[in-house]
Formats: structure tokens, sequence, C-alpha cells
């Protein structure tokens, strides 16, 4: 089997992967036709803002709680509970709109019960990826995941532009209320058996704050969680920077919308794909995938016509997935398996809740400067935060950063007591100035 693929000889994951892309298709017309729906009823960029915002504050909220909920229950069986509350979510909203009773405040309450659904979700099945197919084959899993769900992103939002010219926004969102079906179906044929399933952490008090205790003195994490925070604040808010552009500075339809998030999608498959493929993952390509992604968001904004917009999209794309998937990666080869809930719930929080706090700004600057502005804003803001991160970690807690040319352009990352030995960049999951014990393998 091709290094790319390799974690498909695992039969559990198969099954999860199979389901799972029919569901990312699902998911990605249901944010196509949401977000046309919050334009057809409001008219206003701030509200497409406030809408985006509402469905991932419950990450911010409750994405804690939940990595503790992560920790202490079945990942398998909590999975199967958030897939039929999300269902039930879209399926109201698809049956409101399909009989032409939904208004502004149906589509705010439902995105927030939504993200209620995914808060919970997120954590959960993150970690559930490295149950399935063990840590040798976690970093492959993590990159196919994604390849996955930029897949779907092919297909989803060209085809719900088509679908909603056709019939409608509220058919497009009960299919992917339907869609749920097949992720459900596939977590009940798993194998418990093959499942690496850790020991379920003991009920204790004051977990959650030993899970933000244990990332704290991690340098080295908490550089890469920073870096996403800023990402996930300001630059990915793909769905509401490009319905702005698609509407306001090209004057395109639903059509075209879709269009450009197959476009994005192509840029972020790739990236996917070659994540997969990578077997050391350095925590450096965050920082750098980071900094390219905003400036590329930045030069996206200039671009003069709806063509050449297009054409840089794949390019922003790839640059935000080489960051997330890395990201993603580092973070989970680099926590112990009983506190891996907690933890990703943390690096979930800040990677979706943050999109709480930005989108409704970038919403705001979009129409009050134009639509160019909220990605010459939020690209510049990811860039910066990615920088800021590198100067304060390396200053404040125990690492160096300096820049090497030769034999590639790159940033070496290291502690200062390796640096005066002039050692190898530290690599993932021999984590940078960790004060815990590395993970024992046999424990995934």
């Amino acid at each position: 089997m091709s290094p790319t693929f390799r974690a498909f000889h695992v039969r559990n994951f198969r099954l999860y992967a199979t389901g799972a892309i029919v569901s990312n298709v699902g998911t990605w017309m249901q944010r196509v036709a949401q977000d046309w729906l919050v334009l057809e009823v409001t008219h206003s960029g701030t509200a497409l803002g406030i809408v985006t915002g509402l469905q991932f504050a419950p990450a911010l909220l409750l994405g804690p709680y939940a990595g503790l909920v992560a920790d202490r229950f079945p990942k398998r069986k909590l999975l199967q509970i958030t897939q039929v509350w999300m269902a039930i979510a879209a399926l109201t909203l698809g049956t409101l709109t399909v009989t032409g009773l939904v208004e502004p405040w149906h589509v705010f309450v439902i995105a927030f019960l939504f993200g209620i659904g995914t808060a919970f979700d997120a954590p959960a099945r993150q970690a559930f990826v490295v149950e399935m197919v063990g840590r040798d084959d976690l970093s492959n899993a993590v990159g196919l995941n994604s390849a996955s769900f930029n897949a779907a992103r092919l297909i989803g939002p060209g085809l719900a532009g088509l679908l909603i010219h056709w019939i409608g926004t509220g058919p497009v969102i009960i299919v992917n209320g339907l869609s749920y079906a097949a992720v459900i179906l596939s977590l009940r044929l798993m194998r418990t058996s093959e499942l690496h399933t850790p020991k379920v952490a003991a009920r204790d008090k004051g977990m959650i704050r030993d899970g933000m205790r244990y990332l704290w003195r991690r340098p080295d994490l908490m550089m890469v969680l920073v870096t996403v925070a800023f990402a996930g604040m300001f630059g990915l808010n793909f769905q509401l920077t490009s319905a702005l552009m698609a509407v306001e500075a090209f004057h395109k339809g639903a059509g075209e919308y879709g269009i450009l998030g197959s476009v994005l999608a192509i840029g972020s498959l790739s990236g996917a794909l070659l994540a997969a493929r990578r077997v050391r993952i350095r925590a450096r390509m965050v920082i750098g995938a980071a900094i390219a992604f905003g400036l590329l968001e930045v030069v996206s904004a200039v671009m003069p016509t709806y063509l050449t917009f297009a054409l840089v999209l794949p390019l922003v794309g790839l640059a935000s997935l080489t960051m997330l998937t890395t990201a993603n990666a580092t973070m989970q080869l680099s926590i112990e398996p009983t506190m891996r809930g907690r933890v990703m719930a943390l690096y979930m929080t800040v990677l979706m809740g943050g999109t709480t706090i930005g989108s409704p700004l970038i919403g705001f600057v979009g129409q009050e400067l134009g639509a160019r502005y909220s990605l010459i804003v939020g690209g510049g803001l990811t860039a910066l935060g990615a920088i800021g991160s590198v100067l304060y970690f390396s200053h404040r807690r125990g690492l160096s950063i300096r820049p090497r040319l030769l034999p590639r352009p790159r940033l070496e990352i290291l502690p200062q007591s390796e640096l005066l030995a002039d050692k190898a960049v530290v690599d993932v999951p021999q984590a940078v100035g960790a004060k815990e014990p590395a993970p024992d393998p046999r424990v995934a």
C-alpha cells in the first residue's frame, strides 16, 4: 500500500473514513446553504459573521468540559450521540426553510445548538483517531482525515450551489441532516476489540485545571496553540470571506460562490495528502505555514478579478491545511493518552472558539470597509500572530528560533541549551522543554 494511504490497512479506520466522506459532503453543502440563507434573509455581512460566531461559540464556552467528557467516557459512544444531535439541528433548520417559516433568529438559535454538538464532537473525534490506528499511523491518519474533509469540499460547495439554484436552500440542508447516518453506521460496525482504547481517566477534582497546567508547562505546544488561535480567530473564515468576495467584490451568485469553495479545496486537499506522506513532524512547519497562509490571504484580497482570485485560493488552501494537519499531529503525538481529550479540547477551543470572536469582527470589517479588507485584516493578523508567538516563546519560555538558508530556507526551533550545544532540530514527539516524561507507545 502507498505510504500516503497506509492507515487504510486498519479496518476500523476504513469504516470511519467511508462514513466521514459522506457526512463531510453534506457538511460542506450545509455551510454554503446556511450562509446563502443568511444573506437572503438579512442582506448583511455582519449577520453572516454573527451566525458563524454563534456556531463556534459553544466550542469556546464548553471546550474544556467537552474534553473532560471525552477523557471520562467511551469516545465511540459519545460520537454517536453528537452525530444524532447535529442531525436533528440540521433537519430542523431545513424543515423551517422548506416550509417558508424561517426567520433570522431561527438561524441564530439553530447555529448555536449545532455548535454545541460540534463542541463535544471535536475533541472526541480528534482523540478517537489514535484509538483506531495507534501511534505509528497517527500522523498519516490525521492527514487522510483532512484529505477526506477537503475532498468533500471539492464536491460539496459546488454541488450545493447548483442545488440551491435548482431546488432551494432548505432541501440542501435536509440532505446534510440525513448524511450523519453514514457516520453513525460506520461507528456501530467497528470491531471494538481492535481499538487501541486507553484507560478512562478516573474522576477527580480539578481535572480541567490539570489539563491547562499540563499544557502551560509545555512551551513547544503553547507556541503551536497560540499560532493556531490567531489563524482560527482571524484567518480561517473562508465561508464568510468567500461569500463577501463573491457577492460584493465580484457581484456573483450562489453557483460562483460554491465554486470558490471547491477551488479552495484543491489546495487544501493537496496539503492534506502531502501531510499524510510525512513521517517526521516538525513544529517549525506550523509556524512557517501559518505565516505563508496569512500572507497569501492578503495577496488574494488584491486580486482584480474573480478568475485571478480563484487562482490564488488553492495556494491559500495548501498553506492552511499544512498548518492545521501539522499542528494537530504535533499536539496528539506529544501528550499523554490520559490527557489527550482535555488537551485536544483546548486545542479545538482556540481553533474553533476563536472564530466566535474573530468572525463577527471580520464580518464587520467587510461590511464597513469592503470585502477585500476582510481578507487583508484577517491574513495580516494571522501572520503577525504567528511571528509574535515565536518571539514570545523564544524569549520567555526557553526556546530559541533561528533561520537557516541552506540547504533550504527554514526555521530551527530549539531549547536554548541545545542551541549552545548546536544540536539538531527537535522533532515531535520529542517535545521541546517538556517536563513530563514522553508517553509510553504501548499505552496508545
